[in-house]
């Protein structure tokens, strides 16, 4: 039997898109052609990589009539999804990433973006949203939500297992968010010198890059914690899950999420989760039931909720207990990755060109 060819289009180095693109190729024995955008997104470079944006239809031509895809998947509605609808391939799968991909909510390219991200809607074939959270703001674009698949892509749960490897004498969090401004690591330092000052043991450990980090190592040692806070860069896929099971807590502080498999990631290896109070967050995170919600910017709020959990013990480990139980109930890799594999395959068995 011919082996199926899919285009993927998106960043290939991104956590997510290996997530999407390994689950094909082992349970859809699909064959995976990737292109991306060669130029930075950083503010610098926007003007290059807009141009190259508008210069990419032709590039991808070539490609599509060199490899000749079966089917074509993209990430970000508003980007990659419209260089797939406009494409001419089919059937084409795209992917809203975030809560929203009209963002950042401020910037003038809004009504652009807006104008692209409809057109992306109307040509696919089958639109990913990665949690009910996305859900809102397809309505808000009208959506024919017969074409949309509610549905993570799960983690491996045989890699991100319980074990515990870590004592309860004293706090070992955790982060796990690109070191950029969205994800406010500067909220997290500023409470862990409140705990600091309250004289409350901890490790704090950083995991990821980005523009931030000379800011962050300078604030941690404006703060008096950088003796206590470690940042380890970029961390390969299969060292993440020990540094997980070493810590007994999750912090991340988003002010805007989509659906977060480093979340699920934390979750699945017992870490207690403490994040955001916004919708991304809302929908997996219950206030002290299976984690705690805090508000956006909050430092010392932050700082209140982590001395509550990590005094009440008990509490904490039955939330790790029903975290588990939720995630192998519903995002497990190896199950959601075959639902997706075999409905491409349909798709692709019943997508007339």
């Amino acid at each position: 039997m011919k082996k199926r060819k899919i285009l993927f289009l998106g960043e290939t180095n991104r956590a997510d898109a290996i997530t999407w693109m390994n689950g094909l190729k082992e349970f859809g024995k699909f064959e995976i052609v990737t292109w991306e955008l060669k130029s930075s997104n950083n503010s610098f470079f926007k003007i290059k990589r807009i141009i190259e944006f508008f210069l990419a239809y032709l590039k991808l031509q070539k490609l599509i009539k060199l490899k000749k895809p079966d089917m074509i998947i993209a990430e970000r509605t508003t980007s990659y999804g419209f260089l797939a609808a406009i494409s001419g391939v089919k059937p084409i799968a795209i992917a809203q990433q975030g809560i929203t991909d009209l963002w950042p909510t401020g910037s003038i390219l809004i009504p652009f973006k807006r104008i692209l991200q409809n057109y992306s809607f109307k040509k696919a074939t089958i639109i990913h949203a990665w949690g009910d959270a996305m859900i809102e703001d397809m309505l808000k674009s009208k959506v024919d939500l017969n074409k949309v698949l509610v549905l993570s892509k799960g983690i491996d749960l045989e890699k991100f297992q319980n074990i515990k490897l870590h004592n309860d004498d004293k706090i070992y969090a955790i982060i796990t968010r690109s070191l950029t401004p969205d994800y406010r690591h500067e909220i997290i330092l500023k409470a862990f010198s409140e705990l600091n000052n309250l004289e409350i043991d901890f490790e704090l450990n950083i995991v990821g890059e980005g523009i931030q980090l000379k800011m962050l190592k300078e604030l941690a040692k404006k703060l008096n914690i950088d003796s206590k806070t470690n940042f380890l860069g970029r961390v390969n896929n299969d060292d993440l899950p020990i540094l997980l099971q070493k810590s007994n807590f999750y912090v991340s502080m988003p002010i805007t999420e989509g659906v977060s498999a480093s979340l699920f990631e934390a979750m699945a290896t017992g870490c207690y989760p403490i994040v955001t109070n916004i919708i991304g967050n809302q929908y997996w995170i219950k206030h002290k039931l299976n984690g705690q919600l805090i508000d956006v910017d909050d430092y010392k709020m932050l700082a209140k909720e982590i001395l509550w959990a990590f005094q009440n013990e008990d509490y904490r480990n039955k939330a790790i207990e029903k975290n588990r139980i939720f995630i192998e109930q519903n995002v497990d890799y190896k199950i959601n990755m075959q639902i997706i594999a075999d409905k491409y395959h349909e798709l692709i068995n019943t997508t007339k060109i």
